[in-house]
């Protein structure tokens, strides 16, 4: 048996830290979008990397990290904050790092991936009993599954 399984808030509460640290992080890349580098650049940005309807894909980038980042950080909504940051992640792969191969450090995705990949799971999981979500919708139970002895 798992610690979870023993201990059910602990599924929970690593669900809480989860969405705690990535809404943190796409709040930051929201906010430098919107506040420290402004739209035109953005789409100046996006518009260099063959980005479609840069203007209005900057705006999807900036508004999708910040308001994702605090509907995570709150737990408001999760699955589909979830999933529309791992869409924008999917973009930021697919058109800014794909070609650079894994490295960070090279300009690769490794971090639009763990980014990606983490909001899914959110966009998946939910967000967790310590949310807005669980407290409006209820938790939401899944059957005990019965094991067979081999």
């Amino acid at each position: 048996m798992n610690p979870a399984q023993r201990i059910p808030a602990l599924g929970d509460a690593g669900l809480l830290i989860g969405r705690l640290a990535l809404g943190a992080i796409f709040i930051a890349h929201g906010w430098q979008k919107f506040d420290d580098v402004g739209h035109a650049a953005v789409t100046k940005n996006f518009e260099a990397m063959d980005i479609p309807l840069a203007s209005l894909s900057a705006y999807f980038a900036t508004w999708v990290e910040l308001v994702g980042g605090i509907a995570l950080i709150l737990g408001v909504l999760v699955p589909v904050a979830g999933a529309l940051l791992a869409f924008n992640m999917a973009g930021a792969f697919w058109f800014a790092h794909s070609d650079n191969g894994l490295w960070l450090d090279k300009g690769g995705y490794e971090y639009v991936l763990a980014l990606g990949a983490t909001a899914l799971l959110l966009a998946l999981i939910g967000g967790g009993r310590f949310s807005v979500d669980a407290l409006v919708w209820g938790r939401r139970e899944t059957p005990e599954r019965s094991t067979v002895a081999a």
